[in-house]
């Protein structure tokens, strides 16, 4: 009953959004759909043969309402606004650690330095037992989320069980105001090339960004590496902040257009660069989104930055909060972001859905070219085409199931509990025979895989019997099996560049934390290699941006 009645609701609810000329007219059909949904919801509670959850069949019509607009455009109840807080501001009330659920156990995952879980003994490794007297295992995980953050100065206790601990014992806490935050981490990864990466877009993102070029130029940084890999976006102010760090006072970032007058906005760069000239490199990929990609585009637009990676997601929307009764909030997609040149990067059309209500990208015959300062072709439609591009290897099946059972995880925590302390986190690496320990502790561990081909081998032999053809077809799937099966057996040595690569950054993060999960993965970053590379290259770099 509930498909019918989303499906009803929206069919009702999606009129609120038709366009009608005359705007007595629309008001009109805005206040009679209202009237349909208050009476139809009236009758279906009233009548309905079972019992009827008012807050959550409502819940799932507004969800699906604002779900046929598109992704960004969200409801956010007064349970939630607190999470959505934190999210556009990076702060809350906590301790300062980071926890995960690996097979219904609520283990630590990381621990901020200088916050009260790192000051008060709290390891990554341990599994959190019960908090404030109450067993996690009975709680969801946003109540445990919830349970964890709370008002600045209040306790809380949590039970923990550690490696080489018989026992599970008491650690008490004062929450304290955690800011995370935007710049995790910033040095130098040659002699003369500094790195900042960027993970968020939250207040003070732009200050952080300038206090870590400003350090680095300090220490002998002559070129400039900027990580926005993997970086969803945030507030767009930050983005201008961030790109007035590299162009001058007065120049557009980004133009922002949307149906109200008030959401048309140029926002131009406000204060007075850091370095103008300081060659740089911007790193994106498929997760570079929003904000990330306004600052991209811009330094790409100006012939500012070389953006060399993967073409980022192509998320050209801006949302604003408003205000709703009952203390809660929506989100909503107000206007569409142009960068300097006047494009768009929005790949997926919301507004033009097929007939299965599914969204289509934007046609190449549809997308327009752009021309950046010294005349080179950018496109839009299609998020932020780097002018290096990197193909960057996918996880490899087994790779994800040992990071997602926690294997990875599990065993970090024993080579840290065997290891008093290891070498700095840019040099340290397994051994070959330490990568054969974890082979071996591996085999006392049952897990599962199915690879895409077997997936597709399980369908082709349920359709030969369907069809009448699997007796003639055995003999050939019987050897597919086989030979899959022995492919298996050697999964942890084919992929082991890729296992050991997770391994040493889950093992590090024991001894130096964020910082250290970052460092160590320098040796393996072939984006970082290759923009050290091209700001070596001072003739290649000037070429591609035509200086």
């Amino acid at each position: 009953m509930n498909k019918k009645l989303v499906v009803f609701l929206l069919l009702v609810c999606g009129a609120v959004g038709l366009s009608f000329t005359p705007p007595a007219e629309r008001y009109f059909e805005i206040a009679k759909n209202l009237d349909v949904f208050a009476s139809l919801f009236k009758e279906v509670n009233a009548l309905y043969v079972d019992e009827i959850n008012p807050n959550k069949t409502i819940r799932t019509g507004i969800d699906a309402m604002l779900a046929s607009l598109d992704p960004y455009t969200n409801f956010i109840s007064e349970d939630e606004v607190e999470d959505f807080r934190t999210l556009n501001t990076g702060q809350y009330g906590g301790i300062g650690a980071v926890t995960r659920v690996f097979n219904n156990r609520t283990v630590v995952t990381m621990v901020h330095e200088n916050y009260p879980a790192f000051k008060n003994g709290l390891k990554i490794g341990d599994e959190v037992i019960k908090m404030n007297g109450i067993e996690l295992s009975t709680l969801t995980l946003e109540e445990a989320n919830h349970l964890m953050r709370g008002q600045v100065g209040t306790p809380v206790k949590l039970t923990v069980k550690r490696m080489g601990k018989e026992k599970p014992f008491d650690i008490e806490f004062k929450r304290e105001k955690i800011k995370i935050s935007n710049v995790p981490y910033f040095g130098m990864v040659s002699s003369d090339v500094g790195y900042v990466q960027l993970t968020e877009f939250t207040p003070d993102a732009g200050k952080e960004v300038k206090n870590a070029v400003v350090s680095l130029k300090e220490k002998g940084a002559k070129h400039l590496i900027l990580d926005l890999r993997g970086n969803p976006g945030g507030l767009l102010m930050e983005s201008v902040n961030i790109c007035n760090i590299f162009i001058p006072k007065g120049k557009k970032v980004v133009d922002t257009k949307g149906k109200v007058e008030n959401s048309n906005v140029t926002y131009e760069t406000l204060n007075s660069p850091i370095d103008l000239d300081i060659p740089l490199v911007v790193l994106i990929n498929r997760g570079s989104a929003s904000a990330s990609e306004i600052v991209a585009g811009t330094l790409q637009d100006y012939d500012r930055a070389v953006i060399l990676g993967e073409r980022s997601y192509g998320k050209g929307l801006v949302q604003i909060p408003r205000p709703l009764s009952y203390n809660s909030q929506v989100k909503i997609t107000t206007a569409k972001y142009y960068t300097p040149t006047g494009r768009c990067i929005q790949v997926l059309d919301y507004s033009h859905r097929r007939e299965d209500g599914s969204v289509g990208s934007i046609p190449d015959s549809l997308k327009k070219e752009f021309l950046t300062s010294r005349g080179r072709k950018v496109f839009d439609g299609g998020g932020i085409e780097p002018d290096i591009s990197l193909e960057v290897e996918d996880a490899a099946i087994i790779s994800q199931i040992l990071y997602g059972n926690g294997f990875i995880f599990d065993y970090a925590t024993l080579y840290a509990f065997n290891h008093a302390a290891i070498s700095d986190a840019k040099t340290f690496s397994l051994t070959n025979q330490e990568y054969a320990e974890f082979e071996n502790w591996m085999k006392t561990k049952s897990y599962s895989t199915q690879s895409p081909i077997e997936a597709e081998l399980v369908d082709l032999t349920n359709e030969a019997m369907r069809e009448k053809y699997y007796e003639d077809l055995k003999p050939q799937l019987d050897q597919i099996k086989t030979r899959l099966a022995d492919s298996k057996k050697t999964e942890l040595s084919r992929h082991k560049d890729q296992i050991k690569k997770l391994l040493e950054r889950e093992i590090v993060s024991r001894y130096y934390f964020e910082k250290g999960t970052v460092e160590t993965g320098f040796k393996y970053d072939q984006e970082v290699k290759a923009g050290i590379d091209i700001l070596h290259n001072q003739t290649e770099y000037k070429k591609i941006l035509k200086l």
